[in-house]
């Protein structure tokens, strides 16, 4: 035990240390066995711990689903393997369970978005999600509304704020990291565990580390999860109309121009006639920018064919020009000809 403490579990905490010990390699001791042996051979917990404050916990939500709190953890979590990254993630506040999980670059929306699209297709819908001030979630006081905004008497929303009001979902934004500690005491949790376990299992990109975390969430939920106060789920089921596709991606407003051609970030899209309407021409319609890139166009919630428009005019000529130009041709360094004048020996004047 001593040994697989010094060479291959070394960095485990003394708790996780005797977890794998009965899992892995049929050792089956108690976790104060566990202790004593490492203290009695100089190997102490790798993990400092802080000394006690006083804080008051707040009561738990009695019912699964009723609220998730998300955030994201930047971390090296693969050591000195890779510079670090970050673990995107949301804990069920009634149970303490990990729906899913996922490392990204960063910290970002498309990440957030595939976190949530992924909670919403195997549990349901959340009653609420509990997150921090970052500007992901809530738009900084000193953005101006639109004007279309202002005539709503609507507040300004962020991509994600604007999914959660398409869900139903209440958005709760914490005061302080202490607010949000339950989270916090997962990423401390995950941030030793999760970090021995990639390295013993040589991890080395996120690809990899993402399928990792499907077994080690299973784990985890299995050893940390608890029952709530109140049985069954309060998840809500999603429902057909609109889609998954139609939810889970930005949506930008856009006009369209006279030639019916909408313009997004440098792409063209040429809207077809449709049956309702043979043009198109001066209508708001919402550009869907999906996760993977793909662009599609709706207008009163109708999706509209399009086409990748034909290049401008001004452009046209101008890349016609580049093809058709021929580049001029630099002067050479040629040597003149033996029998070139400049050669030729100059004879003395006479006077």
């Amino acid at each position: 035990m001593v040994h697989l403490a010094s060479t291959r579990y070394a960095g485990f905490n003394q708790q996780h240390f005797q977890e794998m010990l009965a899992e892995r390699e049929g050792i089956f001791l108690s976790r104060s066995s566990v202790r004593n042996v490492l203290l009695e051979s100089g190997i102490g917990s790798p993990r400092k711990r802080r000394p006690p404050q006083h804080r008051r916990r707040r009561e738990r939500y009695p019912q699964e689903g009723m609220l998730l709190q998300i955030d994201a953890s930047p971390h090296a979590w693969l050591g000195e393997r890779r510079s670090p990254f970050s673990l995107l993630g949301a804990i069920d506040d009634a149970t303490g369970r990990v729906p899913y999980a996922l490392f990204r670059e960063q910290e970002d929306s498309a990440g957030y978005f595939t976190l949530m699209r992924e909670i919403v297709a195997r549990y349901g819908i959340p009653l609420a999600v509990y997150h921090d001030r970052h500007s992901i979630f809530e738009v900084s006081e000193d953005k101006v509304p639109s004007l279309a905004e202002q005539l709503d008497g609507q507040r300004p929303l962020t991509q994600f704020g604007r999914l959660m009001n398409e869900l139903g979902i209440k958005p709760i934004a914490a005061l302080s990291p202490q607010a949000k500690g339950r989270i916090e005491r997962l990423w401390g949790t995950f941030q030793d565990r999760l970090v021995s376990e990639l390295r013993l299992a040589g991890v080395g990109t996120i690809a990899e580390a993402n399928r990792f975390l499907a077994g080690f969430l299973r784990r985890y939920n299995a050893r940390f999860a608890v029952t709530p106060a109140v049985p069954g789920s309060a998840y809500r089921p999603a429902s057909d109309r609109p889609t998954a596709e139609e939810l889970f991606c930005f949506k930008h407003r856009r006009a369209v121009g006279l030639d019916n051609v909408v313009r997004f970030q440098g792409h063209r899209l040429q809207v077809l006639p449709s049956m309702e309407r043979f043009s198109y021409a001066r209508c708001h319609v919402e550009v869907h920018e999906a996760l993977i890139g793909t662009l599609q166009v709706y207008y009163q919630g109708r999706y509209l064919d399009t086409c990748p428009a034909p290049a401008e005019a001004t452009r046209a000529r101008e890349l016609a020009a580049v093809s058709t130009t021929e580049p001029e041709a630099k002067p050479g360094n040629t040597r003149p000809a033996a029998d070139h004048p400049w050669r030729r020996r100059l004879l003395p004047l006479r006077h």
